[in-house]
């Protein structure tokens, strides 16, 4: 396990498994969201984005972990050369709370994301374009998206995690 793509919902935990499985395994870890967001939250191009997840890839040629999803703009860019997939899928109910507790501590502090960005309540809570309705759309998206992903890499080694006892359990045996 060298190449990891750590994939879920907001709120599932992909930050802190992919950045706990980084340190184990000695290799970089990269962040879909900050390659992506650009200032004021601009989003980049399918292209723009394929190109920078490229490069990090290319920059660590020794492995490395992968956090966050994007398959609409990669399609299997990261999933073509990894040689392990985490799917993280707790119960949506625990990655929603997940999602307001966290949301609402990087907004109480003015904690900065990427590029100068930073969260609102109005972006947690906004029921077209929020994070809470993004999440819970994500979680059937995935249940569909997820599957067909894997069938087109079958080489991939699956570590699908639905509780935090099966995520402390696979960090432990990394």
């Amino acid at each position: 396990m060298r190449r990891v793509s750590v994939a879920g919902i907001s709120g599932s935990g992909k930050t802190t498994v992919a950045r706990a499985l980084a340190e184990r395994l000695g290799v970089p870890y990269v962040e879909l969201d900050a390659l992506h967001h650009g200032p004021n939250w601009t989003e980049a191009t399918a292209d723009e984005l394929r190109a920078r997840v490229e490069t990090a890839i290319a920059a660590a040629p020794d492995g490395w972990v992968i956090d966050g999803n994007y398959r609409s703009k990669l399609d299997d860019i990261v999933l073509a050369q990894a040689d392990t997939f985490v799917w993280l899928e707790p119960p949506m109910r625990i990655s929603l709370v997940r999602l307001w507790r966290r949301t609402w501590r990087r907004w109480r502090t003015g904690e900065e994301l990427w590029h100068g960005n930073r969260e609102t309540v109005r972006g947690l809570i906004d029921p077209r374009y929020g994070m809470i309705s993004w999440a819970a759309q994500s979680h059937f998206r995935h249940k569909r998206q997820i599957p067909a992903a894997l069938a087109r890499n079958p080489h991939l080694r699956l570590a699908r995690l639905r509780t935090q006892r099966e995520v402390s359990d696979f960090l432990a045996s990394v």
